[in-house]
């Protein structure tokens, strides 16, 4: 992949919320695996296993497990995300990480996504029992999946737009003592 067509990826991939009905091959499902398998994670633990949900009745029970969960209801799949229950605190971030990779994967492979988190824990504790979960793992996240429909319309829930890059960016300046950072200090970084 030439670095212009990862960054435009990158860049210009939606949360896709809307889909059309077409079912998503087992063959699609399991390539975007095979890729998301390479995410690198803490001490290599990879602590993530994958279950697809590709049926009506679980697919809507699990869009009423979030908050902005209601797009996997109206998925043609989903991939149930799973978290080892092994206490270790980089494990949400391998799962950000992972993530990350699913998403990506499914964009080059032309479908749609958008992730969920399941939420309150009694929620996620509903979500093992109606996905018959083993012990020590726990489905915090899903990740709607489906070709891409037409774009919703009405009120957004959240803020549309990206913050600058000066509002993301500070730089450490150990020369200048303990002072906050503020965006855009560049001091001490190439420019």
């Amino acid at each position: 992949m030439e670095a212009l067509d990862l960054i435009r990826t990158l860049t210009a991939r939606p949360a896709v919320r809307s889909f059309t009905d077409r079912p998503v091959p087992l063959e699609v499902l399991t390539q975007i695996i095979e890729i998301a398998r390479w995410t690198g994670s803490a001490r290599n633990r990879q602590p993530w296993r994958f279950i697809a949900v590709c049926d009506k009745e679980h697919l809507e029970k699990l869009g009423a497990l979030g908050a902005y969960a209601q797009h996997i209801a109206t998925a043609p799949c989903a991939l149930v995300l799973l978290s080892a229950d092994n206490g270790f605190q980089d494990t949400e971030f391998d799962l950000g990480k992972v993530s990350q990779t699913v998403t990506l994967a499914a964009t080059a492979l032309g479908l749609g996504s958008c992730l969920a988190t399941i939420y309150p824990e009694g929620n996620v504790t509903k979500a093992a029992t109606l996905l018959r979960v083993e012990n020590g793992w726990r489905p915090h996240h899903a990740i709607s999946l489906g070709y891409p429909g037409n774009p919703m319309t009405g009120t957004r829930a959240i803020t549309a737009g990206r913050l600058s890059t000066s509002e993301l960016l500070s730089a450490h300046r150990p020369q200048a003592g303990p002072q906050p950072h503020t965006p855009a200090q560049r001091t001490g970084c190439s420019a």
